[in-house]
């Protein structure tokens, strides 16, 4: 393979918004730019937003980065994006919206999705014969929440008939981009899994099974040609390069989406390294050489870009979005009481107040669940809370016990991980926004009692993942050797003085979760 220095124009679109970036063969980053988008959420347990919006971020981040002019036009070898998944777009034949994009956090579909679960045989909520076919073809099953494809196509299906009659695909996030780039209907193995539809027992070889389409309840014509991450799509439609100021004959590759994305970008290539990713959401993922799933616990080894693999993954509703409520809704929320906006640096203010603030906030207990939880409990009733205030409390107290919170979240879910993978996880590394923070990243050490390695531009990952894939699919590098240029720059010991301090406190956060769980289904079951 060539080894010459050459530039991917490398899109992360995540729920925050579009970041773009112009990165090198060897992994570095030499332009980058965020444009935000905004979240819309219906009737408290939907949430959308508009495709106009993801491609106009795109666009204006697109332009900022390519002016800036680090490196020639020219020397441009390829676009590749990695995007949030788990989002459903409903488009008709000219490729046209017919609804927003209904994100991985609605949950309007659960009702529909819990319809087609009946029989006189249930597991863990599944009518067991269909479980039994999704995890031994698919090697998982929809969630039971609706926040996947599966229940989000049941919910255009029978609530928004007239759209459903008109939809000619249905596309994830990364389908509907690679579309707008190329005008070519198509999904990748990774996008395409949350629907549920696909033989995943060979990983070179994903193909659609019809026994699984027709238990889906959708028809077959509605999903799109698959393809592989690494695939070469086509190039660059003429009006868009034109928007860019590319070549037309720019080469867009498939990508992944962002999970799968940030599995290659943060480095943790080989079988069993582990990485932790802190954006909007959160997630433990390792790539392994096996398909596996664990219903109860809501993980599994499921495909993804590196070839030969699996990617095992246990996600979490919400991580670095819990610091971004606090930020929003609570230090600068627009009610009158307070004018202000947030300077740049707010989140090294939050860090340096977590830093300074005594481990164990005072005793103040944060539960992070503010839109459900998915590992390694499916429960959409539950929510965010601050559990023992006192009057002694301030706002320090809650920031402190906010980090501590989503962090006693993760260790929640790494023991079924630690089981899943037969063996226990000695380090991470942690990579998305979440993980500039250095507090949290010793944080994560102390409550998880891992050592936790944080990467050069940990929030670039993603962007990096996907210029790695479009690397190996042009044929410019080997994708594993495109991850050894990931620089470890800090390393973080877990401190033995807070292990006893952190032991006690996730006891007192599990037993909140069980005595809580009832409450939280009388208040919110409907919705849930």
């Amino acid at each position: 393979m060539k080894t010459s220095d050459q530039y991917i124009l490398a899109i992360d679109l995540g729920t925050s918004g579009c970041k773009v970036g112009l990165v090198s063969s060897r992994g570095a980053i030499v332009a980058w730019a965020f444009r935000p988008v905004e979240l819309l959420v219906v009737d408290g347990i939907g949430a959308e937003q508009r495709p106009e919006d993801w491609w106009n971020a795109f666009l204006e981040a697109s332009r900022d980065v390519l002016s800036q002019r680090a490196v020639p036009a020219g020397q441009v070898a390829g676009i590749c994006a990695s995007t949030q998944g788990e989002g459903t777009i409903a488009v008709d034949r000219n490729g046209q919206p017919l609804t927003n994009g209904i994100t991985w956090l609605d949950m309007r579909g659960a009702q529909h999705l819990k319809k087609s679960m009946r029989g006189a045989l249930k597991v863990a909520g599944y009518n067991a014969v269909k479980l039994q076919k999704w995890l031994r073809l698919c090697g998982g099953a929809p969630a039971l929440s609706g926040k996947d494809p599966a229940g989000h196509m049941l919910f255009v299906r029978d609530e928004l008939p007239g759209v459903y009659e008109k939809t000619y695909k249905f596309l994830n996030v990364l389908d509907f981009f690679n579309l707008r780039l190329t005008g070519r209907f198509c999904a990748t193995q990774d996008s395409i899994l949350t629907s549920w539809v696909t033989d995943n027992r060979d990983v070179n070889a994903i193909r659609y099974d019809d026994g699984l389409i027709a238990a889906s309840g959708i028809e077959k014509s509605k999903f799109p040609d698959l393809v592989r991450c690494t695939d070469v799509i086509g190039t660059l439609l003429p009006e868009v390069a034109n928007q860019l100021g590319l070549s037309p004959e720019t080469p867009v590759v498939a990508g992944a989406i962002d999970n799968s994305a940030a599995a290659i970008g943060a480095g943790a290539y080989e079988d069993y390294e582990a990485h932790l990713y802190m954006g909007s959401s959160s997630w433990v993922g390792a790539h392994v050489p096996f398909k596996k799933t664990s219903v109860f616990d809501q993980i599994a080894a499921v495909p993804c870009p590196a070839p030969s693999k699996y990617l095992m993954m246990a996600m979490q509703s919400s991580g670095a979005a819990n610091i971004a409520f606090l930020k929003d809704r609570m230090v600068y929320h627009d009610d009158g009481l307070y004018k202000g906006e947030p300077t740049p640096d707010v989140y090294a203010v939050l860090d340096e107040i977590s830093a300074r603030t005594p481990a164990g906030a005072q005793g103040m207990v944060y539960l992070p669940w503010l839109f459900g939880e998915r590992s390694p409990v499916d429960d959409a009733s539950l929510r965010a809370g601050i559990f023992n205030m006192s009057i002694e409390h301030n706002r320090e107290t809650l920031v402190r016990a906010v980090f501590e919170g989503v962090a006693l979240n993760t260790r929640w879910m790494m023991r079924p991980v630690n089981k899943f993978l037969g063996r226990k996880i000695e380090e991470l590394t942690i990579i998305g926004g979440g993980a500039m923070s250095n507090s949290w990243c010793q944080i994560f050490a102390d409550v998880l009692n891992v050592q936790i390695r944080q990467p050069r531009d940990p929030m670039k990952a993603n962007a990096r993942g996907a210029t790695f894939i479009a690397l190996h699919g042009l044929n410019i590098m080997d994708m594993q050797d495109a991850t050894k240029s990931v620089v470890i720059e800090r390393v973080y010991e877990p401190q033995a003085a807070h292990r006893q301090l952190y032991d006690e406190r996730f006891g007192i956060f599990t037993e909140l979760h069980k005595r809580l769980a009832p409450l939280y289904r009388r208040l919110n079951g409907a919705k849930g």
